[in-house]
């Protein structure tokens, strides 16, 4: 008997994504470069025949039925490049390459085309939950050919994903070429923003407020019971609690704070720059990560760099009220960045995204399920050609009841000098995004005097440009 899927790289999730097709009763083979790795996990975690190790490129190949269908969880780059072009000769017209790792959406494109040519199918998937949702069941974002999909893939798919309490799956055809990396991409960029936002929640409470971990751990508790119930604020809690092994200390204490990072956010970060599209939020949350890599550097500063008077605040209660307003309404201008850039992305590509159905795609099984999401499905289907969640009426009439509490949140993170660059960039775009005229006229200006890139006027068509010679030389 032959496998109806292989998986190529037995990592933490290669492993985890295997043993979830098992389960499901799909037979897999699997295989590693490293054959260690391979013993290990047959001996370790393999307690299904449905499972099939295997210990050489040939050998996996050969274990596969026709068309064989195999499942790429390698290093994103030139790795897959590598892989594939070691695989590519020893298969047939109509077999199936699925790369499920966090690669760019652009190489996605060019294997795309490039195995297109030889009749071979190329599917890039986004894969998001981390090792236990791709055990248990990940959110999937597939992109390919949409009848090759629906003919081998979908199913399999559609049942080792997460699902919603109305059992519908976390997993729906996305569009064709790069467009499955592409939303996992911007998936990454917005879960970048949750995380930091969260972090600069946590750092107010803790350095204006003077908070200790358990008294914040209830504050998040308090939160994941209303209308920022989410994964992150839930495992945040959780966190905080956490004593250390080692000491007798928490663990958050014991742990450096220096961020990692794999360029996902900073792809996001890029795309929102070649397309135009303002993205502050998420690209403040990568320069978040930046800067606390620099831990050394930062540290002379703080020695050298004092802070400014401390303002205390006299109700904490209202504060941390306020905190819970400017948390919930950077999410919205977060995920307002995120879906526009989402937007365009499909305009400019010809994907024809279905935004409302991306969003339920990560309710379940991925690292930024939340409540939240319905409510962004419900904003695309009241109104299809909506040009950003900010202008939905239910987030309009949140955000607008926010703003007060935000601004708070924001002016007394700047009076302490605490760094919540995110938080107070949602502010920002939300100003910036609702300002009917801004500075541009004078930056038109001075483009046009020192180097004469003309400008439009506001009393003539758009399509006209003008030039003025502002000085005699």
């Amino acid at each position: 008997m032959k496998s109806y899927i292989g998986v190529y790289g037995l990592g933490v999730m290669g492993q985890s994504l295997a043993l979830n097709i098992a389960n499901h009763n799909y037979s897999v083979a699997v295989y590693n470069r490293s054959t260690d790795v391979t013993e290990k996990f047959a001996k370790d975690r393999i307690q299904s025949r449905k499972i099939t190790p295997t210990y050489s490129v040939e050998q996996f190949i050969n274990t596969l039925e026709s068309p064989r269908k195999i499942i790429l969880m390698v290093k994103a780059g030139a790795v897959t490049d590598a892989i594939i072009e070691s695989i590519v000769p020893l298969l047939s017209a109509g077999d199936i390459l699925i790369d499920c790792g966090n690669s760019y959406y652009k190489d996605t494109i060019r294997r795309n085309k490039s195995l297109l040519e030889k009749n071979i199918h190329f599917f890039g998937v986004g894969v998001s939950g981390g090792e236990r949702g791709a055990l248990e069941g990940p959110s999937i974002m597939p992109s390919g050919d949409e009848a090759n999909y629906n003919l081998y893939l979908r199913d399999l798919f559609n049942v080792i994903s997460a699902h919603t309490e109305d059992g519908s799956p976390c997993c729906d055809y996305i569009g064709p070429d790069g467009s499955g990396h592409y939303v996992k991409m911007v998936h990454n960029g917005i879960e970048y923003g949750d995380i930091q936002i969260i972090c600069e929640a946590y750092q107010l409470l803790k350095s204006v407020l003077h908070l200790n971990n358990e008294e914040m751990a209830d504050i998040f508790e308090k939160w994941n019971k209303g209308r920022l119930s989410s994964f992150l604020i839930e495992i945040t809690a959780q966190i905080l609690r956490r004593k250390d092994d080692l000491t007798d200390n928490y663990l958050v204490d014991m742990i450096l704070d220096e961020a990692g990072q794999k360029g996902t956010g900073k792809w996001t970060s890029m795309e929102g720059l070649d397309s135009g599209i303002a993205i502050p939020t998420i690209a403040e949350s990568v320069f978040a990560r930046c800067l606390s890599a620099i831990k050394p550097q930062r540290v002379q500063a703080s020695k050298q760099l004092p802070l400014p008077k401390q303002f205390e605040v006299e109700d904490k209660e209202k504060f941390i009220a306020d905190l819970e307003e400017a948390v919930y309404a950077s999410k919205i201008t977060s995920y307002a960045q995120g879906f526009t850039l989402l937007a365009e992305a499909s305009k400019e590509n010809n994907w024809d995204l279905k935004l409302g159905n991306i969003s339920l795609l990560w309710r379940e099984g991925c690292i930024i399920r939340a409540q939240f999401l319905e409510k962004i499905k419900q904003a695309f289907d009241q109104d299809a050609n909506l040009t950003n969640l900010l202008l939905a009426q239910q987030f309009k009439e949140e955000i607008i009841n926010a703003e007060k509490g935000w601004r708070n949140v924001v002016v007394t993170a700047i009076q302490n000098g605490v760094y919540i660059p995110c938080i107070t960039a949602s502010l920002q775009y939300y100003d910036g995004y609702r300002s009917e005229r801004l500075p541009a006229n004078l930056l038109q200006a001075q483009r046009d005097w020192f180097g004469a890139h003309t400008y439009h006027r506001v009393d003539k068509p758009h399509d006209q440009s003008f030039h003025t010679q502002w000085e005699e030389f």
